[in-house]
This record gives structure tokens, C-alpha cells and sequence, in this order.
């Protein structure tokens, strides 16, 4: 088969062999795929230091014959995104990013995701500091959205019931959103306000301002999104990058 050109961003690679690895990359026309860059680890291979984690580039792949482990023919960088690395806060959230394309984007075409993701890459990393955590929940509730989970916020996910804007509701990771008055009861979820309703909305919402939040409302944030992923999308799985992300390990260090 001929070979395909895609834009695409390294998302994970492991040694396979003395010589190889195997890269995990998400793509703009395949979705994310995995594949074999044979010679990789020899000191003159031809894709050099190209394989770095978040590296975005353009990939040259042979489809695989049989199976989904396909020929890495070549790799041209174009953007090496060392700022990522500057600041734990950047990485921790680039990691999360990544992690969530790894488990749950798929593996045929998904241009949206791809762009949301390559772009949050590229906020992320210019971002001040201040900013750094509130842009970061923008692009995880934005992908976790994309990727087809978005949460219901002005009707009752269970019967569809209007929730008025100034009302404070409960909010259920397990159930995907808000609850009106009569499905609330006897649940355990998160009680949001108007505010924070309303900050949720404009961090899934591009075109809105970003929400000033103190550190205890992102801190509230953080643990409102991580209650999500881990009940849609982790599926029981283990997310290191997750733990790393809501924990701030290193802010306590």
C-alpha cells in the first residue's frame, strides 16, 4: 500500500527491540495510531531526536499489512515544544491532554479533536502563569467534550427538565450533569451555584471569557472535571497523568 502523509503529534513511544521503538501518535487523517520506527535507538538513524514526547510534525506511515502496528517511515518535525516542560503546571495538563487522546480519541479520522488538541499544545505552552490553569481546564473540558462526553448544564440529564440559570443545582459526575429539584434528591454529586455554572459553561465555551477563579474555586474545578473523567472515561482504568494533574505533587514539594 502507499504510504500516508498526516500532520501529526507524539503522544507516547517505547523501546521495542535493541534498535526500534514503537510511537503512538495522534494524527489529523488517521486518528491515533501506533507504529513501528524501525532503527529509531541506532545513533544514526534518520529520525534522530524527531521522536520527542509532544512533538509535532508531519509522519510518513506504510499501513500495516495485517493488525494496527504500521511502519513509521519518517518523521519532519516542525515544532519541539520545550516551553511545555518549563513549568509543571504546563506539563502536568499537556500529559492529561495526551493521556485523554490516548484512551479515548479514535482511531480513524477525527480532525476536530486533532486541531483542539495540537492548538491547546500551543496556548498552553506561550501562557503566563496566571493563566496557565484556567486555559488548561478550558482545553481538557473542550476535548473531553469534543470526544463526545460534554455535560448537560441547563436541563436535568435524567428527564430532561429546564434547570433555571440563578438556581443552584446538583451536579452528577455519574449521571453527566445537572439534576433538577426531583431528581436530585437522595444523590451525591457537587451543589453548583449560579457562578459556577456558570464558569463551567465558559470553560466549555471558546468564544467566552476565561473564569477569574481563586485557588479554592480551582480547586473545586479540578476535582468537579476529575470526578467526570474518572466515571466516563477511565472505565477503571489507571490515569497517572490524571493523578499527577488534580494531586499538584509538586506544588506541595
Amino acid at each position: 500500500m502507499p504510504p500516508i502523509t498526516t500532520p501529526a503529534i507524539i503522544l507516547a513511544t517505547i523501546r521495542y527491540g535493541e534498535t526500534s521503538k514503537i510511537a503512538r501518535l495522534a494524527t489529523r487523517e488517521l486518528g491515533v495510531q501506533s507504529a513501528i520506527a524501525k532503527g529509531a535507538l541506532r545513533p544514526k538513524s534518520r529520525f534522530g531526536t524527531a521522536l520527542h514526547l509532544l512533538s509535532e510534525g508531519q509522519a510518513t506511515l506504510y499501513p500495516a499489512r495485517s493488525g494496527d502496528l504500521h511502519t513509521l517511515a519518517q518523521f519532519d518535525v516542525r515544532q519541539v515544544r520545550t516551553g511545555l516542560a518549563e513549568r509543571m503546571d504546563r506539563f502536568s495538563t499537556a500529559s492529561l491532554l495526551s493521556e485523554l487522546m490516548l484512551r479515548l480519541a479514535p482511531a480513524n479520522p477525527h480532525p476536530a479533536s486533532y486541531d483542539l488538541f495540537r492548538d491547546a499544545l500551543e496556548i498552553l505552552e506561550a501562557a503566563p502563569a496566571a493563566a496557565v490553569e484556567p486555559l488548561g481546564l478550558r482545553a481538557l473540558w473542550r476535548l473531553v467534550a469534543e470526544l463526545g462526553f460534554s455535560p448537560a448544564l441547563t436541563a436535568c440529564v435524567r428527564d430532561g427538565v429546564p434547570v433555571p440559570d440563578g438556581a443552584t443545582a446538583c451536579f452528577s459526575a455519574v449521571d453527566g450533569g445537572v439534576l433538577c429539584v426531583a431528581c436530585a434528591r437522595g444523590v451525591v454529586g457537587a451543589m453548583l451555584g449560579r457562578e459556577d455554572r456558570r464558569d463551567l459553561a465558559d470553560f466549555l465555551d471558546p468564544g467566552a471569557a476565561l473564569p477569574a477563579l481563586d485557588d479554592r474555586h480551582l480547586a473545586s474545578h479540578r476535582r468537579l472535571l476529575e470526578r467526570y473523567i474518572r466515571h466516563h472515561l477511565a472505565e477503571g482504568a489507571a490515569l497517572p497523568a490524571l493523578e499527577f494533574w488534580v494531586t499538584r505533587s509538586w506544588a506541595a514539594a
